[in-house]
């Protein structure tokens, strides 16, 4: 019987999981007013990078301004009268002592520079209050992203704490990659994170059949499985200095764990069901066929892991084995041009 076939071989597999993860910016906030007023300044431009600490929108300040210096007026105003307050406190508490006033009076005195003192102290909270909200009239970035599209456009009129943002800024570098993992899965991963960093490459397709692949590490591993699905979500993280990972992009993920030396493998189109399980055709030196039960383990790149049954070196049918019984004569061919491009 005329057969094609490929040698065992002993070589080192990646074990590795793959699926299709989704980008995630590593945080997102959505920029809000917490005063109303009409907007003066808009200090960035649609899809700009910015950094923690930039000023992007100036509302109009000149009513907390006002307001402002009207509580330090009232500071002003109640502390001389605190102050005339406990001197009056003062001198009555030496005339008391000669009984030229009575104690009603002295208490009357006492009572009253306490109370004033009490009511600076009430302006002094009034005067920082006025303060922290004229400063929310400078709204700056919260934190370093890229800016999404502005929707409060200067000299709109604005509400504090309205429903809708004015632009929401992501973060993009590092990013995230989420994608789920069979639950089955969970204690390998549990072992390999505790050991040493797990990589993660994130393996961008493009419309040339070029690839972009952008090196990760594993670093969040839900802590519940999704019972619907019997899987678990985790997350890799990406420095993503080219910015080539973006929010909301689909990406093939790959997990690296581990790379498993000196493997025995053989093409899967070698492998065979029967009856009583797996099997192989072996091609024997007399060139005879052999049926011999294998132990299969993971497919990687179009190859099988055996984990019993076959000795590096050996000769297995890869095509030719619908018509062969164990013992029969075979013919070794080449492959066809075809089948050797695949």
């Amino acid at each position: 019987m005329p057969v094609v076939v490929a040698p065992v071989v002993k070589k080192d597999v990646p074990v590795q999981f793959k699926n299709i993860g989704n980008v995630e910016a590593y945080a997102t906030v959505a920029i809000k007013a917490r005063v109303g007023g009409e907007i003066k300044k808009v200090n960035f431009r649609e899809g700009q990078d910015v950094k923690a600490g930039d000023l992007l929108f100036v509302i109009d300040p000149r009513p907390l301004e006002a307001a402002l210096r009207q509580a330090q007026a009232n500071l002003v105003r109640d502390t001389a009268l605190a102050n005339k307050a406990e001197s009056d406190a003062r001198r009555y508490a030496e005339l008391i002592k000669k009984e030229f006033v009575s104690q009603q009076e002295f208490e009357q005195a006492r009572a009253t520079a306490e109370s004033l003192q009490a009511t600076v102290k009430a302006d002094e909270v009034a005067v920082e209050n006025a303060k922290l909200q004229l400063s929310y009239c400078f709204i700056t970035a919260p934190i370093s992203g890229r800016t999404g599209n502005l929707k409060a456009d200067l000299g709109n009129l604005i509400k504090a704490d309205a429903d809708t943002s004015m632009v929401v800024i992501n973060q993009i570098q590092p990013i995230y990659v989420s994608f789920a993992v069979p639950e089955q899965l969970l204690p390998d991963i549990k072992k390999y994170m505790a050991v040493e960093k797990v990589p993660v490459r994130a393996v961008i397709p493009k419309d040339d059949r070029q690839q972009q692949v952008e090196e990760g590490i594993l670093t969040f591993v839900n802590n519940t499985v999704d019972t619907a699905t019997g899987t678990i979500l985790c997350k890799a993280t990406y420095e993503n200095r080219e910015k080539h990972l973006w929010p909301g992009l689909f990406v093939n993920v790959v997990v690296d764990f581990t790379t498993e030396k000196g493997a025995v493998v053989v093409p899967s189109q070698a492998l065979q069901t029967g009856q009583q399980g797996q099997f192989v055709f072996v091609v024997k030196p007399d060139l005879t066929a052999e049926a011999r039960p294998v132990e299969a383990g993971r497919t990687f790149n179009g190859e099988v892991v055996v984990k019993k049954g076959l000795e590096a070196g050996e000769q297995v049918v890869t095509d030719g084995q619908l018509r062969l019984v164990p013992g029969a004569k075979v013919e070794v061919k080449q492959p066809e041009a075809g089948a050797k491009a695949s």
